[in-house]
């Protein structure tokens, strides 16, 4: 136990001092009674005398200041607080080939609805992050139990060149292993959801970043957008871009997570029905001064109540 103000321990010192005052009274108290009254006299005026019970309020007082004086020092005590750890990070496929229109009204819209409506259905403990790919990937909004942050990068994502699905899986397993301090060792309980249209065309390959996650015990449950007609225009020319569902498939199959369809994006809610929640503990330094102060005041009261019963007076 630390204390913020510690100089007010000099003040027990007092507590001692009036222990030996007290017994002192007791002794000459005593003393007097002998000397002015004889025995037999002395057992039948009191023929049973309280014992232990005469003490005890004065020294319960004591202990009640004791603590009292403990208190105004400001106790700090590392207290082991309950942590949700379950996690979930969205990966969201920001390339140009998400313009398609073969999903209406495009590929890129859908996908930003069903990712904002996956968060909102998410319970509130749940930690909850974003992931943006195209070229590269970059954790957007790290996870977190304010959901709200995640729906709103959800919104300013923009549209770029390429697809890197093997470094958003990647990517999202590094958002994972930085959520606390003891997620690389204790790891939570985790969940990838990717939304995309399929084909890797940069950085890692796919096959590599599931064994990454299957090493980490993360599944990855995919939703594919797109058709194999689909085409987006740049700069004036109508490209081809079929949705490759294969790789998706794979990606989910490999990882033991779910694969969707566009066409059955609300079941996307079911993605966390088997995360179990997991609370984990953190320590952290609070201060309990209140709670001191609470004992204080009901020896105190203990104290008060059974001198009254007892002696019929206040110690």
């Amino acid at each position: 136990m630390k204390f913020e103000q510690p100089l007010w321990l000099w003040l027990l010192l007092i507590v001692p001092a009036l222990v030996v005052a007290y017994l002192i009274a007791q002794r000459r108290r005593s003393k007097y009674a002998v000397r002015f009254a004889t025995l037999p006299m002395l057992e039948k005026v009191a023929p049973t005398r309280p014992g232990w019970r005469r003490h005890a309020p004065a020294f319960a007082f004591l202990a009640a200041l004791t603590v009292l004086t403990i208190a105004i020092a400001r106790p700090v005590a590392d207290v082991r607080v309950p942590r949700e750890r379950a996690t979930v990070v969205v990966a969201m496929d920001i390339s140009n080939s998400m313009a398609a229109t073969d999903v209406e009204p495009n590929r890129f819209e859908v996908a930003k609805s069903a990712a904002t409506e996956f968060v909102n259905s998410l319970p509130e403990q749940f930690n909850v992050g974003l992931v943006s790919f195209a070229r590269t990937a970059n954790v957007v909004a790290p996870p977190s139990t304010n959901h709200q942050a995640t729906v709103d990068a959800i919104n300013r994502l923009t549209l770029t060149d390429s697809t890197a699905i093997g470094e958003a899986v990647l990517t999202s397993l590094t958002a994972v292993q930085n959520l606390d301090a003891d997620a690389a060792n204790d790891p939570p309980p985790a969940r990838i959801v990717l939304l995309s249209d399929g084909g890797n065309t940069a950085g890692r390959p796919i096959d590599e970043a599931a064994e990454a996650a299957v090493q980490a015990g993360v599944p990855v449950s995919t939703i594919a957008y797109g058709t194999p007609q689909g085409t987006v225009d740049i700069e004036g020319r109508s490209i081809p871009v079929p949705a490759d569902t294969e790789s998706l498939r794979g990606l989910a199959d490999a990882t033991s997570g779910s694969f969707y369809s566009a066409e059955s994006d609300e079941e996307l809610r079911s993605v966390y029905s088997d995360l179990q929640s997991s609370i984990g503990w953190t320590t952290e330094e609070r201060e309990i001064t209140n709670l001191v102060a609470g004992i204080a005041l009901a020896v105190a009261l203990l104290a008060g109540l059974a001198s009254l019963l007892w002696f019929s007076r206040l110690p």
